[in-house]
């Protein structure tokens, strides 16, 4: 999952699968948490599979508690990116690329509709528009592909541990404040403010309870 700024206030979430290039988008005027919670149910909706793990960036939208606890609730692992390997987001920005190039330059982004518009070129992308990475097949085509291997919910929530992965969230956490300090001589709230701050403390009080 990422999130590009198309314009003034206008956002897009984006979810593309890693193995068949299945792509759930939405607009927003923010970038927050209740946006991502907003589209992470959309994810969930939409997708013709069912979610093992989610990656992102280490932006707040996605490490805020709430949507933590829903992911936690759905039994979906969180893996974000590693510092330093922008890789990583390869294939999603390299779709978002995409809708710039076909579908942003194509229509008017003040037009009231630009919500319909999207969905409509979401479902072209999905089930009709070829993809070289994928032999030429459209996104649907290859899904139908791996239907039989596709594991099922049960499956995954067999697979998911709870304890382990508070444990691993934890490191994310961790990891994140200190990366922020770990070459600064001055004191932490002149950088993050005394919001972040309790910030971070409330989330690692979240994840050790």
């Amino acid at each position: 999952m990422d999130i590009c700024k198309i314009g003034p206030n206008l956002y897009q979430y984006t979810a593309i699968d890693d193995c068949t290039r299945y792509r759930v988008l939405q607009i927003f005027k923010k970038r927050t948490a209740a946006n991502t919670l907003d589209f992470l149910e959309k994810v969930m909706e939409q997708m013709p599979f069912p979610i093992q793990r989610v990656q992102t960036d280490r932006g707040m939208e996605s490490f805020a508690e709430k949507v933590q606890r829903r992911l936690m609730e759905y039994g979906i692992k969180f893996r974000p990116n590693k510092p330093g390997s922008p890789h990583l987001n390869g294939k999603v920005e390299r779709s978002q690329k995409t809708d710039k190039e076909e579908f942003y330059s194509t229509v008017d982004l003040n037009t009231d509709n630009l919500e319909d518009l999207l969905a409509e070129w979401q479902h072209y992308y999905n089930w009709f528009r070829p993809h070289s990475s994928l032999g030429d097949k459209s996104p649907d085509e290859r899904c139908l592909e791996l239907s039989s291997i596709t594991p099922f919910w049960d499956e995954i929530e067999q697979d998911y541990h709870p304890e382990k992965e508070r444990l691993q969230i934890q490191n994310y956490y961790d990891d994140l404040r200190f990366r922020k300090f770990e070459t600064m001589s001055v004191n932490p709230t002149q950088i993050l403010g005394d919001h972040k701050l309790r910030f971070f403390r409330l989330v690692i009080t979240f994840i050790k309870g």
